[in-house]
Parts: C-alpha cells; structure tokens; sequence
C-alpha cells in the first residue's frame, strides 16, 4: 500500500489552507466560515501568520486594522451581520498586540458570537528566553499573556507542536459553528512553531462542511409549554438576540399573528418584528418603552425566545411583579433556558417558534388583553413622534431629534450601529426598526469603542447597504482610528458624530446615585481643581477629517437633515458632526440596581440612598 498523501508546509501555511476550505450550512445554503483575516503584525507573527497569508492570498482576503482590539470588534460586527454563519479571524504579534484582544474576545463570547483569534506566542522550544515583550512566570514556565485570553475564550489552545494542530483547529471549527457554544475561540501560535516545517495529511485541506443545527424541541417539553401558553391570562413574548441568530423571525411573526402574544424585545432583540406589528411593544426593561414595562409588570407569563435575561431586561430583578408570574423559556442552550426557575424548551429558535404555532392552533388571547396593549403602544407612538418632532429647523437639534431626522431618511435595509453611552437608551425606547438587521445594538458587554469597527464588518458582510455608526464623543475618543481603515478599504461607512462634550450617560447616571456628576464632563480644569465651565477646544470633526473622512458639520436640524442625505448618498467614508442642545427624553420606566454609598456626609448622596432602598425593595426571586 502507498502512504497517504501529504503536503509539506509551515504550521501557518497549513493554518490558513485549512482555514480557507471551511464551510458552514443551514438550510441547505453555505457559507465560508472565515471570511477573511484582520491582522496588525509584529515579531510574533510576521515570519509566521504573515508569510502564510502572503503565500495564500488568492485563498484568504486579507485586511489591515489599526488597533487589535478593534479588529475584533470588526469581526463580531460581520458574524452578527450574517446570523453568526460567517465568521473571520484575526491575528496578532505576542505581548500587548496579544493582550489587547482581551475586551474583543470578551465582548464576541458574552454576545455568543464566533470570532477567531490567533495571537503569536513565545518560543514553544523556550529557545530564546526571555524574549522582547515577554511576561516571565516564576513557577509556571508554560504561562504566556496569552493566558489572559482563557476566561474571555469559548475554546482555547496553545499549539506548541505542528501536528497538534490538526485535533486544535478542528475542535475550534465545531465551537465557532455550534449555536449553543460558540463565542471567541483563541489559537495561541509560538512564533517559532508557525515556521515550523510539517508533512501534513492532504485531507486536512480538503472542503469541510460544517451543519449548523436547527435542534426540535422536545416533545415533552412542548406539550408542556402549550399548556402553560394556553392557561395563561396575560402571556407577553420577550425576543431576545437568538431570534435574529436563528432567522425565526416569520416564525415568530406566524406565532404572534396566529395568537396575538404581544413582544418586547431585548436590545439585542429588537426588530424581531417590525416596528408597525400592532403586536410590537419596542423595547423592554430599564430602557424600555413604558408600554412594554407596564405589560411586564403584570404578565403571568413571560416567554423568552433567546434572551439571556440581563438586569437590564430584568429591571435588577423588579420588572416582573405579577404575584403568580411563571416563565417559559425557548432557548438553544440550556444554560439560558433554565434562567428565573423556568419551564424549559431547549432547541431552535425557529423550529421552536414553529412547533409551539402549530401545538397553539385555535388558541389567541382575550381580546381585551388586546386592546389594552395596542392603546398602550398607539400612547407610546406619540411618545415617539414628540421625541422626534423639531417645530424650529433653525435650532440646535437634540439628541431624540437627531434620531428623528436619520429615522426620516434610512431606508429598511439601512444598518443603525451604536453600542455605548446615552444613544442606546433613546435608541431602545425610541428608533423604529424595519428589517431584522436594522437595528444593531452591542449591549451585551455596551463597549465604547465598538461602533466604527463594527461598521467596518457589517458593510464587508453587507456591501450593498448604508451602514450608520452612532457614537458620541466620549466613545469616539475612545477608538477613531479604524476610520483609517474604512478608507483604505474604501468601506462607504456613514458616521455620526453626536458632541455633547462629556459622558452624558454615566453623568446622569452619577446625578442619581450621589456622586454629583463628578468626572463625566469634558471642561477646563481650574489650578485649584474645579472645573470653570468652558468646553474644551477639541475639533473632533477635523480629527475625523485628518484621518481620511469626508465631514459634513451640521449645526441646525435643517442642516442635520441635508447633511444626512448626503451622507446617505456617498460612496466614501462619511461623518456628519452635529452638537446637540440638552433636552429631556422620555425617563426610564423600569429600575436599574446601582448600589448607592450606605453612608455619606453628603446630602445628595444620603437622598439617593434613600431612593435606592425604596427601590430595591420591589427585587424578587423567581422561583
């Protein structure tokens, strides 16, 4: 017999073919599973990763970021964009390009979204100890920063042989495709092991198709929700992100027209419905729309379809306060699903949806309950309609008015990207979403920073689109400079640019619970220490400009809506910087639980202490 074929190449070499003919399918459609690879490189993965991706470049599109952190942020944006079907990697040099990956790779798995990283890492032979940029570990030699990637990671290795990678990329590939584990996965490469020569097995390179399950709820199980369903009185759907993951949301929509279960969505939810569904109440919880909290507060039975119940969705513990309320979760990990002592259907978003349709047939909710919350969503529109409403096109628009003109011109297959800050609460009660991936809302891990490098992704992932990146000025300076990026990229990103000239989220915040909005404000700092008043004189639209962006200035609502469609219309990179007036947004329906100082010598702390233990009373356990 002759022996098997094989293919001699470097460790990195054999990585990136490997990694070029994976595939994923669901529903009989396929998808590359690694789009492409971001890397900044250095001595950890130069002669390694960077070589290999030289030598294959017909086979893996290649993309250069500024910051590492960043990249990562561009990648979720792209395997959000794609329903988590398509991912890609990104790969840095050892030390602090390795260690920025961290807040990435956090945010990528607390979100249950598949990104790849492959850090560089110090010799495996410890053939040049220590090496620049190394951490030295006294009693533990194998201990890299890398090590650091570990509690952030879904799956993570460190390949310290050449054919140990066949069995690690492997178990790497069914993590990033598995629905119920997927997140970040880390490949940790000493530097001298990707050069490493290896005769690798053919196979190893051929096509691989990796089937995303659509797993059916268990028959037990359903009959038991349907019981429950059919017993409830005041039944209320809260969608969270795994409806969008799943594509469940015609099968929710069969499931809400055929029954009439109102929903609330999550921030990752939202858009499970359209924003016109008679049955959609926006947004739940702390940032939710009033109409939803006052529902959740006294439904006997709270449905939710792949949420992960955050405090936010929870209100701390205090949304759900109906004396009898049960919980009925459809999830497809089972970690989730047994969330608030509740009954179970672990499988698929959209199998489950459709089973508990057809096990429902003939059942709809009274039709009182009905009309008591179509009345109370028709309220909450013309909450909205005031928010967005600008009598004077002269005047300095506010924060909810800006919302209000990009609402007027987005069309419904436009992308609305924001993650942190003010923006997502008014974006929560407030924006009208069209099409499931409008509106999308990094709330899992609110990372400053995320939107630009989101965007980056979510236009890659879907280049026919207009991608809109809202940030305000206090995640702006946290992470411009992938704007570099979408201009080499000649990514069509619209940015815009909110100046409020502070963090106006954590400062109202700060007002409420006693620390008197101190370190929110971005002012002139006085010799003796207080603060005199005067914004800084920092141009943030010219640092937009500098960095390659076309940048439209908007200093009036009738200049914000012409400098939108212009926007709108570019094919370049493109910021619309606009300074908003103070303005009151319709307030939090619901609780969130900041714990207040207990004792304080100052009076605006011991008042909010007191506000807090008012408060903090309403907390239940659900069992």
């Amino acid at each position: 017999m002759s022996a098997a074929a094989t293919r001699r190449l470097t460790t990195a070499q054999a990585l990136v073919r490997f990694l070029a003919a994976q595939y994923t399918e669901r529903d009989g459609v396929r998808h590359r599973l690694i789009a492409g690879t971001w890397g900044i490189f250095g001595h950890g993965n130069v002669a390694g990763l960077g070589q290999a991706l030289v030598e294959y470049a017909d086979l893996m599109p290649y993309h250069q970021g500024r910051n590492e952190q960043a990249m990562v942020h561009a990648a979720v944006g792209h395997a959000r964009q794609l329903n988590r079907l398509s991912a890609q990697a990104v790969t840095t040099s050892i030390g602090p390009g390795a260690t920025n990956l961290v807040t990435g790779a956090a945010l990528a798995t607390i979100n249950r979204l598949p990104v790849l990283l492959l850090p560089g890492d110090y010799f495996a032979s410890h053939a040049a100890d220590p090496l620049l940029q190394q951490l030295e570990h006294p009693v533990e030699a194998d201990v890299s920063v890398n090590d650091t990637l570990r509690p952030v990671s879904r799956y993570f290795d460190r390949v310290t042989r050449p054919e140990a990678l066949v069995a690690s990329a492997l178990q790497a590939m069914r993590v990033l495709t598995d629905p119920a584990e997927t997140g970040a996965v880390t490949l940790a490469l000493p530097q001298d092991v990707q050069a490493e020569a290896y005769d690798w097995p053919e196979e190893f390179f051929a096509d691989r198709v990796w089937r995303v399950r659509r797993p059916a709820p268990d028959p037990v199980e359903l009959t038991e929700a349907a019981r429950a369903i059919r017993a409830a009185g005041r039944p209320l759907i809260v969608a969270g992100g795994g409806v969008h993951h799943s594509e469940a949301e015609d099968a929710l929509k069969a499931l809400v027209d055929a029954t009439g279960i109102p929903v609330a969505a999550t921030q990752a939810g939202k858009g499970a419905l359209r924003h016109d569904h008679p049955a959609d109440l926006g947004g739940i919880g702390h940032t939710g729309t009033a109409v939803s909290d006052d529902l959740a507060r006294t439904a006997d039975l709270v449905i939710g379809v792949g949420t992960r119940y955050t405090d936010f969705t929870t209100a701390s513990g205090t949304l759900f306060q109906h004396p009898g309320v049960r919980f009925l979760n459809l999830n497809i990990t089972a970690f989730d699903a047994h969330k608030l002592a509740a009954r179970t259907l672990v499988c698929d978003a959209r199998t489950g949806l459709t089973a508990l349709t057809g096990a429902l047939s003939g059942h709809r909710v009274d039709a009182s309950y009905e009309a008591e919350y179509r009345a109370g969503k028709a309220r909450w529109d013309e909450t909205v309609e005031a928010a967005y409403r600008a009598d004077d096109d002269s005047a300095v628009p506010t924060q909810t008015q800006v919302l209000g003109a990009l609402d007027a011109v987005v069309g419904d297959q436009d992308v609305v990207i924001n993650a942190a800050g003010s923006l997502p609460g008014d974006l929560h009660k407030l924006w009208r979403a069209r099409s499931p991936r409008q509106y999308h809302l990094e709330y899992g891990y609110s990372c400053m920073g995320y939107e630009i490098p989101a965007a980056l992704g979510v236009q890659q992932a879907a280049p026919g689109r207009s991608v809109w990146a809202l940030v305000g000025d206090g995640t702006y300076l946290m992470n411009p400079t992938e704007i570099v990026t979408a201009v080499q990229e000649n990514l069509p990103v619209k940015l815009i640019l909110v100046q409020n000239h502070g963090y106006a989220s954590i400062g109202g915040l700060s007002e409420s619970v006693g620390a008197e909005r101190f370190g929110t404000d971005y002012r002139h700092r006085a010799a003796d220490g207080t603060f005199t008043g005067a914004p800084l004189p920092v141009d943030l639209a010219a640092n937009a400009a500098s960095l390659g962006m076309d940048v439209l200035r908007a200093k009036t609502v009738r200049e914000l809506r012409e400098a939108l469609v212009t926007a709108r219309a570019a094919t370049r990179p493109t910021c619309v910087h606009v300074e908003t007036a103070p303005a009151a947004t319709p307030p939090a329906a619901a609780w969130w639980d900041v714990p207040v100082a207990e004792v304080s010598a100052r009076e605006a702390a011991t008042g909010a202490r007191a506000e807090y233990e008012r408060a903090v009373a309403d907390r239940r356990r659900h069992l």
